[in-house]
Order: C-alpha cells, then sequence, then structure tokens
C-alpha cells in the first residue's frame, strides 16, 4: 500500500503543477472585482465575454485537472486512513 500511496503524492505533485500552469495561462477578464461589477474593460460593460479557441481549451482543461486532484487527493486519503486501520 505505500506503493500506491507514493503514486498517488507524485501524481497529485504533478496535476498540482498543471493546475497552477494553467490557472497563469488563462487571460484575465478584468481588473479584480471592480472589473466584474462594471469598471474596467475600456467602458465596454464589465469582464464578461465568451471564451474561444485555445482559452476554452485551457479553461476546460484546467477544470479537469481540479476534478482530478479532488480525486487523488481523495484517493489518497483514503488509502492512507484504510492503510492506518489495517494495521492496527
Amino acid at each position: 500500500m505505500d506503493r500506491v500511496r507514493n503514486v498517488l503524492v507524485v501524481v497529485e505533485v504533478v496535476i498540482a503543477v498543471l493546475l497552477m500552469a494553467g490557472v497563469l495561462m488563462q487571460t484575465p477578464k478584468a481588473t479584480g472585482l471592480g472589473g466584474t461589477i462594471g469598471g474596467g474593460d475600456g467602458g465596454l460593460g464589465g469582464g464578461y465575454r465568451t471564451r474561444r479557441g485555445l482559452e476554452r481549451q485551457i479553461y476546460w482543461t484546467t477544470w479537469v485537472l481540479v476534478a482530478g486532484f479532488l480525486v487523488a487527493s481523495v484517493a489518497n486519503i483514503w488509502i492512507s486512513t484504510h492503510t492506518a486501520a489495517a494495521t492496527r
């Protein structure tokens, strides 16, 4: 079980690095909360616009990485608790 736990930790680290890169590559929509409410963006009405092309792909890939990180984290916790319970 230690080998599985080590693999899960490595998977978590890889997904975390990819997730950080995905978030950093996304283009900002507006300048913070003020841009979302209505300021910024050159007076064109807030920061809402549609995603197209590569921007959309990066957005959805980021969500897939979030889901993968969540699954890997829960699996790591599950393996850790069940391994500890089995050794008692």
